[in-house]
């Protein structure tokens, strides 16, 4: 019975040690990311965010870092996205803003000039993504336009701190079931 105890109490440590060993990558539906800071309720407001949407974030094939630090300004740029520690706090209000995120990583490296062009016009923006500097407007940017659609279009939840209030709002520029429809199609080819 010895024998049994001692192994048992080896495969529970062998099972902990694994699990440790991998506490800095997360493979959710949200892709593959690693964490650079943030306490254990932050980075599973992330993993929640990433998990509600039905978009499949693994597509994005790259190891994304997510920076997640107190007073930060949330922002991406490719393969990494740093989110404000305080807005994470704030539980399921801050998931959209995650999407929106992650949804910059869509476009880094994913997307091609074709598809911009696309996608540019079927959202009505002016320019892509602050290329013209006439084009000052965060909502008249087809990227931000596109980054605020994904989190609607795939996560239609009462609780989405997206979901349009107007037709004005980012995330209206297009019906939800058009959008992807044709994100899908653009992605697919």
């Amino acid at each position: 019975m010895n024998l049994l105890r001692a192994l048992r109490i080896v495969l529970v440590s062998l099972v902990a040690a694994l699990a440790l060993a991998h506490t800095g990558t997360a493979q959710a539906s949200g892709g593959t990311y690693r964490f650079d800071g943030g306490t254990a309720y932050e980075r599973t407001q992330v993993r929640g965010a990433l998990e509600a949407s039905s978009f499949n974030w693994s597509r994005v094939r790259a190891t994304i870092t997510i920076h997640i630090r107190p007073g930060a300004t949330t922002h991406s740029m490719r393969g990494e996205i740093w989110l404000d520690a305080d807005l994470l706090d704030s539980g399921r209000f801050a998931w959209a803003t995650v999407q929106d995120e992650y949804a910059h990583q869509i476009d880094f490296f994913l997307l091609t000039p074709q598809m911009r062009a696309e996608l540019q016009a079927a959202l009505g923006a002016k320019a892509w993504c602050y290329e013209n500097g006439d084009v000052l407007g965060h909502s008249e940017q087809g990227c931000e336009r596109f980054t605020s659609m994904v989190p609607w279009a795939y996560w239609s939840s009462k609780d989405n701190a997206y979901r349009p209030t107007s037709k004005q709002d980012e995330s209206a520029a297009m019906p939800p079931a058009k959008f992807r429809a044709l994100l899908e199609r653009l992605l697919a080819g």
